[in-house]
């Protein structure tokens, strides 16, 4: 063990925590991946565990990896893909660069342990080949267009019916309708262009519509009230808007901010306008249910 400034024994160690932590991540995400992905990720695990060997020689003591964190970053590999995880972990990666350059003078091993992390991202960068992240330009499509039409469906229908259950149904029946017609637009569309598989394109849009269907006309159907299931009709799209952004920010390394209020902005003003609309057609066709 070598004679360290308290402040540099203390970020040692909390560097070791997180190669140890890693080292047990990469393992549980390889488990998921192919055989050629798989070797990439143990071969990243084992350079983490060679970090933190070298680290202890310094620290002189044994850490436990977080737990919590192995299990989160397994479970999001589980919900979302293993490649939002490893983006995750590269992220976590860019954050150890930074911690390593500030120790190098004191130990000159940190500027191995550096260029390693510098090379795993490149590594990651090449590794992510993942079927969802192929068609997340099909999940975008089915999702957006969802949003766009529902929001503006249910708050066109809201204020021309003010009939909870009837403007879920109908919501129901509009949004199954256009999630198969959509699904058959994106075969279509990759079948003509040679773009990927244009089942599994189809796939993905149709699935993004219908689930983003359900949850959206789900408070029309459980609530009494046309307006309480509006309002919370808006909070469940700006809550699928706000996970989906965040899913694609990090798998395709785009501005969460700037795509977040985009598609708000496309969301809730159609909305806006629609209920609009509604109110205008209940007024001049004198709508009363």
């Amino acid at each position: 063990m070598v004679d360290l400034k308290p402040e540099t024994l203390e970020a040692l160690l909390e560097f070791q925590r997180n190669e140890i932590t890693e080292y047990n991540v990469y393992l549980s995400l390889a488990q998921r991946v192919d055989e050629e992905n798989r070797r990439v990720l143990e071969k990243i695990a084992r350079d983490e565990l060679k970090h933190y060997s070298i680290l202890r020689r310094y620290t002189g003591r044994d850490v436990e990896p977080n737990a919590k964190k192995v299990l989160l970053y397994s479970l999001m590999a589980k919900i979302f893909g293993v490649t939002f995880a490893i983006k995750l972990m590269e992220r976590g990666e860019e954050l150890a660069q930074e911690g390593y350059e500030k120790i190098i003078d004191e130990i000159p091993e940190a500027a191995t342990l550096l260029q390693e992390e510098e090379d795993h991202e490149n590594q990651l960068i090449q590794l992510l080949k993942e079927e969802r992240v192929e068609y997340v330009g099909s999940m975008v499509l089915g999702l957006n267009d969802a949003l766009v039409e529902l929001t503006g469906a249910l708050a066109g229908l809201t204020l021309a019916l003010q009939n909870a259950k009837l403007i879920g149904v109908a919501g129901l029946v509009m949004g199954v309708a256009a999630s198969l017609s959509m699904a058959a637009s994106e075969y279509l569309s990759r079948r003509s262009e040679g773009a990927g598989n244009p089942i599994k394109g189809a796939i993905y849009t149709g699935t993004a519509y219908i689930i983003t269907v359900a949850l959206m006309v789900s408070p029309f159907l459980a609530l009494p009230d046309p307006y309480v299931a509006l309002t919370s009709m808006l909070s469940v799209a700006i809550l699928i808007i706000g996970i989906f952004s965040f899913f694609v920010s990090v798998v395709k390394d785009q501005s969460f901010k700037r795509m977040f209020l985009e598609m708000l902005a496309i969301s809730l003003g159609v909305a806006l306008i629609s209920f609009a609309v509604g109110w205008m057609a209940r007024a001049a066709f004198g709508v009363e249910i």
